[in-house]
């Protein structure tokens, strides 16, 4: 038999056409995506694109209101980054938690929200509103960075059929991954911005405590900005002024650059003008020949000679004469002059800094100091601060002359009193860090034990403001308040502990016990 012939398959019948309006939709979603996709590409900002991408959504999806909303994950406050068809004060004060309303659900669950009706739905918070408005649809996608949700796109529209909603959502949702990338990109500008100000933060610290002259004690912001100056300055042959109230360590600042520039290995030279008889001033200065004057019997280099190569420091440079400053002028403009008595011009190469406790620009308005003498010496001026200024210092100071002066007394005075320290902090200083220093050298010498009490620093500190007690009183109400005094430094010392503290003392824990009742001593605040 013949085998029986197969027959074709039928063949299947052909797609049938997507409807026209079908395919306008599909041209008209994707033209919109190729749209945000430009806008979102022309800035790495995000407040750049954001609301052209809401603007470019609007027209499409005929929305009354949207928002971009992003979680702060410090306090993770939801607020509203972008909005379309709201104020900037409507913006502004609308905040979420997570889990709250629709947002803060889309939020914390990275999950769609679709209300097709908000005025039938009690998790609608309507907090953009200002007032009653009409029924609304309202969609809500979550941003997603990776697995991370970061935030939620919404819009509010007009009420639609379910099938449009969902196709919306899924059309918001393709905008939100969108977005997303953005975000991305952002959190990523931030994080780099925020390493690069960390690590120059560091690297501001770290030059800091590497340009820190070691001669000078204080961590106050006025001190850091002087050394700053003093590293700027330093490297440089420019002549420096330095300015200040007596006391505050000018010469310290000299010291310090002078030793942390490239002349450190040179001379430096000091000249206190102020305490120079004028007749003699100038041969201190700039030397004199053999019988220039009475007494001259041989020749001597100056200071100015001595000091070449390095610095020469011009302290208290108010109190030079007319007639000297005029050669100290040539001096700074020509790097040469003549000895008294000489006729031969000797040149040297010498960095001046100057200081003053004067206003000199009041004294060149007076007439008292010549005006381009003023400029040529505050090439580079540094503001030494008052100690009144920098109490900050105080202490730090206080601590560091106490162990100078123990060591050099050989004495065991390890600390002060809390009272002590609340005197040195109330006080003025208007002898500045040299009153300072003066105080506790007496402190460390009347001493008898190894803690300086309010008794041991001068008259001028011994005041009711500074001690905090009474200006008059019997002996019980000063007894007491030396007892107190002592029964808090044991308390510190041995952290809160009382029966310690006794010990210290020399007493019972029955009696500090009692003491510290009577006094009103609170041992807690002493525990660490």
């Amino acid at each position: 038999m013949s085998p029986t012939p197969k027959t074709a398959p039928a063949p299947e019948p052909a797609p049938a056409p997507a409807p026209a309006a079908d395919r306008g939709d599909t041209l008209q979603e994707m033209e919109l995506l190729f749209q945000i996709s430009r806008v979102l590409d022309q800035s790495l900002d995000l407040r750049d694109v954001v609301s052209p991408v809401l603007e470019a959504l609007s027209r499409r999806m005929n929305m009354q209101y949207g928002t971009l909303t992003l979680l702060n994950r410090t306090t993770g406050d939801i607020l509203i980054e972008a909005a379309h068809g709201l104020s900037a004060q409507q913006a502004r004060r609308v905040r979420y938690r997570l889990g709250e309303g629709v947002t803060g659900r889309v939020v914390q669950t990275g999950q769609p929200a679709v209300i097709a009706r908000t005025s039938e739905s009690n998790e609608f918070l309507d907090r953009t509103r200002r007032g009653k408005r009409a029924d609304t649809s309202f969609i809500c996608v979550p941003i997603l960075v990776g697995k991370e949700v970061v935030g939620a796109l919404s819009v509010d529209q007009p009420t639609k059929p379910a099938g449009e909603l969902t196709e919306d959502a899924r059309l918001l949702t393709i905008v939100a991954s969108m977005i997303a990338q953005a975000v991305k990109l952002r959190r990523q500008a931030q994080e780099e911005r925020e390493r690069l100000e960390a690590e120059n933060a560091r690297l501001k610290d770290e030059l800091r405590e590497r340009f820190r002259p070691a001669n000078i004690v204080g961590n106050s912001h006025e001190m850091q900005l002087v050394y700053d100056q003093i590293a700027q300055v330093s490297r440089s042959p420019v002549t420096v002024l330095i300015v200040g109230e007596t006391g505050t360590g000018k010469e310290l600042v000299a010291h310090a650059i002078h030793y942390n520039s490239d002349r450190a290995s040179r001379p430096f030279v000091k000249v206190h003008c102020a305490a120079l008889p004028e007749g003699i001033i100038e041969s201190e200065l700039f030397g004199h020949e053999k019988g220039a004057f009475t007494g001259a019997d041989r020749e001597r280099p100056g200071r100015f000679e001595l000091a070449d190569g390095g610095t020469i420091f011009l302290d208290e440079i108010g109190e030079i004469s007319a007639s000297l400053q005029i050669k100290l002028l040539r001096v700074l403009q020509e790097r040469e002059f003549e000895r008294v008595g000489g006729t031969r011009t000797t040149r040297v190469n010498v960095r001046v800094i100057a200081a003053t406790n004067r206003d000199l620009q009041q004294m060149v308005r007076d007439g008292k100091f010549r005006e381009d003498l003023f400029y040529r010496l505050h090439v580079f001026p540094v503001y030494v601060p008052p100690l009144r200024k920098r109490k900050a210092d105080v202490a730090l100071l206080a601590d560091h002359f106490l162990e100078k002066y123990a060591k050099s007394a050989g004495k065991g005075v390890r600390r002060l009193s809390s009272a002590v320290i609340d005197m040195l902090m109330s006080y003025h200083w208007p002898g500045n860090v040299r009153e300072l220093e003066n105080c506790l050298e007496r402190a460390v010498l009347v001493a008898e034990g190894d803690v300086i009490h309010p008794h041991h620093l001068p008259p001028t500190l011994q005041t009711a403001e500074a001690t905090g007690a009474p200006a008059q009183g019997d002996l019980k109400t000063m007894v007491e308040a030396y007892e107190r005094d002592l029964i808090v430094d044991a308390l510190k010392s041995t952290r809160g502990n009382i029966a310690a503290a006794a010990r210290t003392l020399g007493s019972t824990s029955r009696i500090i016990g009692y003491k510290v009742h009577q006094l009103g001593v609170d041992p807690k605040r002493y525990v660490s």
